[in-house]
């Protein structure tokens, strides 16, 4: 069996408080929101903090969900909400579809109702070579992630090539959102785009001090956006593959400004700036639509770090990118939907 190491633990009931304990503490001291991905990595020795500061308490976290419920104002979403606080808001489904899909198909329902917003942005990297046990790593000599000197999916990389498996954040990205960051010595407010590092094992902008507290999302009128996950499970797993796409366009239909994000197949989510000025001033034909799937295959780079092999990923982008344009199309894609969560599971 494997069980937590010893640990202090810190249960503030302020943001500021929990901002001061942050930055005494040191390198030694990590955040606990859910749990849901910490706990595990701890039992691993694949994370080994010698404090937790938990955030359940703080209230702040938890209740900041600006809901206006109209399409003129945008929303704030508090890090500490569930991902079932963010399914079960109305406002959320209506306004940023892209995010409601994304947080509807992290895990399980179980875990949907512990792991949080914030948890989910902040989500460790994952790698074959290091999500596994100590002695599993030990045989190995570690990896560049944790206590070795070798990436072993790429052994002439100086860099870690761990795999980010986050739902939300392509679905963030593409939805131009922020998020503001909090220290002792004050807050400030990064892109999401910005937020993320081609590094896996230093895959944030987020200094060690600082805690995430909201997510900020501007209006979207006019806005059409939505998210697509490949795994191998429909019901369970991390992503392999994921699309979030978002356009706006004007009645005619042409595309004033889009946002096409890959996910899970490097150390950060990709935006394509190519993809997204190849579709300004177009209109979503079956042309520009497998145009476009071109470029983004041409922009994933996945490696056999993670489940499947990374040659069949790719060739799945270009079809990941058609199902995500043929919907903001305006397709009925119910159906495929269905049909693609039941179909990868072998």
């Amino acid at each position: 069996m494997m069980r937590l190491p010893p640990f202090s633990y810190y249960a503030p009931t302020k943001l500021s408080e929990a901002a001061k304990i942050l930055a005494n503490e040191g390198p030694d001291a990590m955040l606990l929101a859910g749990g849901t991905d910490l706990f595990p990595n701890m039992k691993r020795g694949q994370q080994t903090p010698k404090t937790l500061i938990a955030l359940s308490k703080i209230e702040s976290l938890r209740s900041r969900f600006t809901d206006p419920g109209t399409t003129e104002s945008g929303l704030i979403l508090g890090a500490g909400l569930t991902l079932t606080d963010l399914v079960e808001s109305n406002a959320l489904r209506e306004m940023y579809p892209g995010l409601w899909q994304a947080a509807s198909v992290v895990a399980t329902p179980l875990l949907r109702n512990t792991a949080t917003l914030g948890g989910n942005i902040c989500l460790d990297t994952r790698c074959t070579y290091y999500n596994q046990t100590e002695d599993w790593r030990k045989a190995i000599n570690y990896c560049l992630k944790k206590d070795g000197e070798t990436c072993w999916v790429a052994t002439t990389s100086d860099t870690c090539r761990a795999v980010s498996s986050t739902d939300t954040a392509p679905a963030l990205i593409a939805l131009g959102a922020r998020v503001r960051l909090v220290s002792a010595d004050g807050d400030r407010v990064v892109e999401m785009k910005d937020l993320y590092k081609n590094d896996g094992a230093d895959y944030l902008q987020r200094r060690a001090d600082e805690i995430l507290s909201e997510v900020i999302l501007d209006p979207m009128d006019g806005w059409r956006s939505t998210y697509w996950k490949l795994r191998r499970r429909g019901s369970f797993d991390f992503p392999i593959l994921s699309v979030a796409g978002a356009i706006r366009a004007d009645a005619g239909g042409t595309i004033e400004e889009a946002r096409i994000v890959l996910g899970a197949v490097s150390s950060q989510p990709l935006l394509s700036e190519e993809a997204s000025d190849f579709l300004i001033g177009k209109k979503l034909t079956d042309e520009v639509i497998e145009e476009t799937g071109r470029i983004m295959a041409n922009l994933a780079k996945p490696r056999g770090n993670t489940d499947l092999t990374p040659i069949w990923r790719k060739k799945m982008v270009p079809s990941f990118v058609n199902y995500t344009l043929q919907e903001l199309r305006g397709d009925d894609v119910r159906e495929l939907r269905t049909r693609i969560a039941h179909q990868h599971r072998n």
